[in-house]
């Protein structure tokens, strides 16, 4: 997931929880006091007014209520960009409900014109008059009194099929589904087509990329080398990568900070990342010049803010302990053991059967095109791998397992979940949920749906082509009784 305040393509990547779990985020427990609770519910108002009225307005609200840093990092032209495919996409908000203030971030409940659920979270400079430095959106799921009506299984399945039917025939999906319970498919179809200039259609076993689903490996790598005492979560950066650009984030940053996003590394993609040569972005270390020379966002542990970067740092220290590339260490720690024999970080300009071509488009006006140039050559640390349908479920399968790891609190440790020893600080709820997203590419991984469900949906279309698909099909199996 890219955040909103990075490049233009990124409010469709921004839109989906790529990297914690459905419907969960970090929070700062301290509330606000009773004028600052007053401030809370105007900003979030008046964004919904400017964002219903056009862009003059969500001009005007942008240089009113974002900050003078948050400014300078992305203009408000660039953010124009991102609302006019926001706007597109939802058209009309409506503010359901604030669900909680605190005194870094106000979340909200949105409910879009298309019946379309999302949690909206502004998150804050701090002070007053409130300032916003970020908006982070994650799709969740309708309130009770919108769910569906109670079906059967096989009434479930049928509703899913029929609605990826007209998805299809309307141009709106290309990929694949995949619904699993107990571990075993129940489901799977693909649509669309994997290459169209060559008329190939998608298969059950395409290879699609992931995008930030990469993330969920870089994590297993980490705790594997965790349980191996080759590093510690409150290492320093400097401890692994003493020749790091920037000696004081190197000093400040942990190894918990880059996991839970709270370092205040920022994204490599932005201006730097735009006009790179993408043919010479191959390794973990190609990514480095994009991001590593700049400053903190923030200061680490005090914010959590979405960072790409920060996970380029994880794989380049993955490296440095192991002693193995980055690829070679997930391939063989990872992939082997799963059984995940499709998995790959294939480069762009490499022959590759039964991989599906990335399409991308500013408008439903106009015509498909692809997306290889908004790609690096190759995947990272953060993302753009690639993988299949089975693959995923056999990762899911072995997480569920523990597989990977010798102790089974280590997966729980990672997440920030409570564990017999205590655990992390922030609590977040079972199960797996991420996704993954750029132009071109979209695919999610949810577990423990209803009654023990698992989907996976994996798209070579734009976002939110496979998030649109997985939330109808999260409501369908969870109506299940």
């Amino acid at each position: 997931m890219r955040n909103i305040n990075t490049m233009k393509a990124t409010f469709i990547v921004f839109l989906l929880s790529l990297c914690v779990l459905h419907g969960a985020y970090s929070k700062n427990l301290h509330t606000l006091q009773a004028d600052q609770t007053e401030e809370a519910k105007k900003l979030v108002g008046a964004y919904v007014a400017a964002f219903n009225s056009g862009e003059e307005a969500m001009r005007a609200f942008f240089m009113e209520s974002v900050s003078k840093v948050s400014l300078e990092q992305r203009p408000v032209d660039a953010r124009i960009s991102i609302y006019r495919q926001m706007r597109e996409n939802f058209q009309e908000l409506t503010l359901h409900k604030i669900q909680e203030i605190t005194t870094n971030s106000i979340t909200a409940l949105m409910r879009t014109k298309k019946d379309e659920w999302f949690l909206f979270t502004f998150e804050l400079e701090p002070g007053l008059p409130l300032k916003m430095v970020a908006i982070r959106v994650e799709d969740t799921d309708a309130p009770e009194s919108a769910s569906k009506s109670p079906m059967t299984e096989k009434e479930a399945i049928k509703a899913i099929k029929q609605f990826l039917e007209d998805k299809s025939k309307k141009d709106e999906f290309s990929g694949i589904v995949l619904v699993a319970k107990d571990g075993k498919a129940i489901f799977k179809k693909a649509f669309g087509m994997a290459s169209k200039e060559f008329n190939v259609p998608n298969r059950i076993d395409t290879k699609f990329n992931l995008g930030s689903i990469n993330k969920i490996f870089t994590q297993v790598a980490i705790g594997q080398l965790y349980e191996q005492g080759k590093l510690s979560f409150s290492d320093r950066i400097s401890k692994y990568l003493p020749d790091y650009p920037n000696r004081t984030v190197a000093e400040k940053v942990t190894t918990r900070h880059l996991l839970d996003m709270t370092s205040g590394i920022g994204d490599f993609f932005g201006d730097k990342f735009d006009t790179a040569p993408k043919d010479k972005l191959r390794k973990i270390s190609d990514f480095l010049p994009l991001f590593a020379n700049d400053s903190l966002l923030f200061e680490p542990g005090t914010q959590r803010q979405y960072s790409n970067g920060g996970y380029i740092v994880l794989g380049a220290i993955i490296e440095k302990v192991s002693g193995q590339s980055y690829y070679d260490y997930v391939r063989e720690h990872i992939f082997k053991p799963a059984g995940m024999e499709n998995t790959e970080s294939y480069e762009a300009d490499s022959s590759v059967p039964n991989l599906a071509e990335g399409y991308t488009r500013e408008s439903p006006k106009e015509s498909w095109r692809k997306n290889i140039y908004t790609r690096p050559a190759r995947g990272s640390s953060a993302g753009g791998g690639y993988s299949t349908a089975e693959d995923l479920l056999k990762l899911t399968i072995a997480l569920e397992n523990k597989t990977f790891f010798a102790n089974a609190e280590t997966w729980s440790t990672l997440r920030g979940e409570p564990t017999s020893r205590g655990g992390a600080k922030t609590p977040r709820q079972g199960g797996v949920g991420i996704f993954g997203g750029a132009p071109g590419i979209n695919a999610g991984i949810e577990t423990s749906i209803g009654k023990g469900y698992t989907a996976i949906v994996m798209s070579n279309y734009d976002p939110p082509a496979a998030a649109d698909v997985m939330k109808n099909i999260r409501e369908f199996l969870k109506s299940v009784r």
